[in-house]
């Protein structure tokens, strides 16, 4: 067997000297890195295509079993989903909400998933929209490793594990789907490097329109990937022209490298023309910079629920790692390095809360894990170690699939106890959310509780305080009529303690928007209860329905007129 190191020097050796790039390879003409050799790759393009049909199902089935999959922020962004598609047909939804479209980044899964209720439930459209994240998402892995390497390599499937991370719990759709659409950007950034700039610039244009309607962060991933693969190139240039001066005269190139790397910001130009008319720029003051839980966002990457899965995960990564490293068959492409050096530094100055949108940083390693994983490639050839690949790849994805499905399939008593709940819930009627302890809520495993009430917009018409209905963030808006009864700053819920004591707040000249809660709310939902949790109010509140950890409540007493209900 010919040594790799040989190989490559007798490949470079035939070439017709130190300036003769293979065009759409960026390790070829970055002068970094020389192509793979094809008994490297051991698989086939269609075996690798077969491979992540299959493994893409794997990874869906729990998406699949659950339609209610209890992520924290989901179903507050289905039921506006359902709005959406449907409040011209439901008078109930239309005497509480409207909808107006606006420039917001932060549309996608409100531009694709309402089209997708015209033929199906909402639910069943939630969960095609999701799958359709983790696809893109994972081809867009791969694409990224093909540009780099020139060739399609199956490494890039060891990523279907990260698809479950803790992002993912708290339900950022939007920019879960950016991610996805970020790594297609780059991969297509790479294979059009060498044809004319004004192609690339087209295209890398088109790819940052659609970024802003997927989300803010979503541009700020590209750019920044960008960024760093402009660099290393810029760099990796610099090192060879030095290198050719020292024995000829470098050829002349059409541009300056510097004017070419500053060009490749011209494609990010709209974004502040459209951020500026857009409602979310004046949300621009609120950001909050903290340093602790930077090491914590970093573990988001792989923890999702057990803390012991993720050791065992990380160990195993590790450990192949480390012996793929000795044996020389893992390589590590330069575009890798300069990311996670201008991606650490980036987390580290990101703030907590931008544009009054939480965890600002800790959102940004899971993207960058995707496209470190498209910057390795592992040789192939021995058979030793493309056992040993198989076996890691299939010990990460079922683990990880065991591990949520399992947390899943104990949630699912919770979700379906809670929409038993909400069936005895009258048609249209107003329903407040308050919690028992308000510093509750922090356990990964009732993340999916803090967002239940809005269950009640799909099933029940009803009008819920906690639905994400923000001026600037979202296009779903409370009537005017009814805005002052709803948490339009997406804040925490009161705890039953200050509704207890609301009575004193009616007078003030601003009061919270649940200080009359005895006359206009017909329901109230009290989340985060204790098995033995008792009535707080018995004179005005009538139990409905008591689930693990929550309690539905009939509210006693005048009610505003309001829409008209029904049962059904």
């Amino acid at each position: 067997m010919v040594d790799v190191g040989q190989f490559l020097g007798l490949r470079a050796a035939k070439r017709a000297g130190p300036s003769a790039p293979a065009p759409g390879r960026v390790g070829i003409f970055a002068g970094e890195a020389e192509p793979i050799p094809q008994q490297a790759v051991r698989f086939s393009a269609r075996q690798i295509a077969a491979l992540f049909v299959t493994l893409a199902a794997i990874a869906s089935v729990p998406i699949l079993l659950y339609p209610w999959p209890p992520l924290s922020d989901y179903i507050n962004h289905l039921a506006r989903m359902h709005v959406i598609a449907t409040i011209r047909s439901d008078p109930n939804l239309a005497l509480f909400y409207e909808v107006e479209w606006q420039v917001i980044p932060n549309l996608m899964m409100d531009l694709i998933v309402p089209i997708l209720q015209r033929v199906m439930n909402v639910y069943l459209a939630g969960q095609a929209y999701t799958i359709m994240t983790f696809v893109l998402i994972l081809s867009g892995t791969l694409a990224l490793n093909r540009q780099l390497y020139g060739h399609w390599s199956v490494l890039p499937l060891i990523a279907f594990p990260l698809l479950y991370n803790k992002v993912f719990l708290v339900g950022t759709m939007n920019y879960l789907f950016g991610i996805g659409l970020s790594l297609w950007a780059l991969a297509t950034w790479v294979a059009l490097r060498e044809r004319a700039m004004i192609l690339r610039l087209a295209v890398s244009t088109l790819f940052v329109l659609a970024l802003f309607f997927c989300h803010l962060f979503a541009v700020g991933v590209y750019g920044l990937a960008l960024f760093a693969f402009e660099l290393q190139r810029l760099l990796a240039l610099r090192a060879r022209k030095r290198a050719a001066l020292a024995c000829e005269p470098a050829p002349q190139r059409q541009l300056p490298a510097w004017v070419d790397f500053v060009a490749s910001g011209i494609p990010f130009l709209p974004v502040l023309p459209l951020l500026l008319m857009s409602p979310t720029w004046t949300l621009r003051w609120d950001f909050t910079w903290e340093l602790g839980g930077k090491v914590t966002g970093l573990l988001y990457v792989i923890e999702v629920y057990s803390r012991s899965a993720t050791f065992f995960l990380a160990t195993i990564v590790a450990i192949a790692a480390l012996f793929a490293i000795r044996h020389r068959a893992l390589r590590f492409h330069p575009f890798g390095w300069v990311l996670l050096a201008v991606g650490g530094a980036t987390y580290l100055a990101l703030p907590r809360v931008l544009f009054d949108t939480y965890m600002a940083d800790q959102r940004l390693p899971i993207a960058l894990a995707f496209m470190i994983i498209a910057c390795a490639h592992l040789d192939l050839r021995d058979e030793f170690v493309r056992r040993g690949f198989a076996t890691v790849l299939v010990l990460l994805l079922a683990v990880r699939a065991f591990e949520v499905q399992g947390v899943w399939r104990e949630l699912s008593r919770g979700t379906t106890s809670f929409r038993d709940s909400v069936r005895q819930i009258e048609r249209g009627s107003k329903v407040l959310v308050a919690y028992a302890d308000p510093d509750n809520g922090d356990n990964v495993r009732e993340l999916w509780l803090m967002h239940a009430a809005c269950l009640a917009i799909i099933e029940r018409s009803a009008l819920v305080t906690t639905a994400f209905t923000v001026l600037g963030k979202q296009v779903l808006h409370v009537r005017r009529n009814y805005r002052d009864r709803v948490d339009t700053e997406d804040g925490t819920p009161p705890s039953i303690r200050q509704l207890l004591s609301s009575a004193e707040l009616t007078d003030w000249d601003d009061p919270p928007y649940w200080a009359r809660w005895t006359t206009e709310y017909d329901y109230l939902y009290i989340l985060f209860t204790d098995r033995d949790y008792a009535n707080p109010d018995a004179t005005r509140l009538t139990p409905v329905f008591a689930g693990n950890r929550f309690v539905l409540y009939q509210i006693n007493g005048p009610q505003m007129a309001g829409a008209p209900k029904s049962h059904d």
